[in-house]
C-alpha cells in the first residue's frame, strides 16, 4: 500500500462509521495520505424512485431532520479525530450512494476506499439494494471493508 496517497472513508450509517474513520485515520497517518470522509444522503423518496401514496412535505421534513442528525453524528466523530491533529476533508453528497461514491472517487483521485462491511438488513436490502456488492464491482480503486456488527436492536 505504499502508493496510497488519497483515502476516502464512506459513512452511510453514521452510528457505525466510527471504526471505519479510525481505520482511515490510522492508514492516512501510516502512509502520509490525504484523508477524506464522505456521507451520502440517499433521498430515494424525494427523487421519485418510489411510487408510494405519501405526503411529500412530511417525507421532506423527516429527510431534512435525518440529514441534520447524520451530519451532527459525523461531525462528532471527526471532531474527535481532529483533536488528535488529523486533517480530514469532509464531503457531503445527496443521491444514489454508488453513483455519488464512484463520482467522488474519480474526482478526488482516491487510491483506497474504506467502508463498513456490515451485513445489510432486509430493510436496507429492500430500500437500497445490495449496495456494498455494487460498490465493490464498480470501484476503480482498492476497497477496504471494515467489519462492524450492528448493536442490539
Amino acid at each position: 500500500m505504499h502508493d496510497v496517497k488519497r483515502i476516502l472513508v464512506v459513512c452511510r450509517m453514521p452510528e457505525f462509521c466510527r471504526e471505519a474513520v479510525h481505520q482511515g485515520v490510522s492508514l492516512s497517518q501510516k502512509y502520509g495520505a490525504e484523508l477524506s470522509v464522505m456521507y451520502v444522503f440517499h433521498d430515494l423518496f424525494i427523487r421519485g424512485e418510489w411510487n408510494l401514496p405519501v405526503q411529500l412535505g412530511v417525507i421532506e421534513d423527516e429527510y431534512k431532520k435525518a440529514m441534520v442528525e447524520a451530519k451532527a453524528n459525523l461531525d462528532a466523530v471527526l471532531r474527535e479525530e481532529r483533536k488528535k491533529g488529523t486533517e480530514v476533508k469532509e464531503i457531503i453528497k445527496e443521491g444514489k450512494p454508488t453513483e455519488a461514491i464512484l463520482k467522488a472517487v474519480k474526482e478526488e483521485k482516491i487510491d483506497l476506499l474504506i467502508m463498513i462491511g456490515h451485513e445489510e438488513s432486509r430493510l436496507e436490502h429492500f430500500l437500497f439494494g445490495r449496495s456494498n456488492e455494487e460498490i465493490l464491482r464498480k470501484m476503480p480503486c482498492s476497497v477496504l471493508m471494515v467489519k462492524k456488527e450492528p448493536g442490539p436492536a
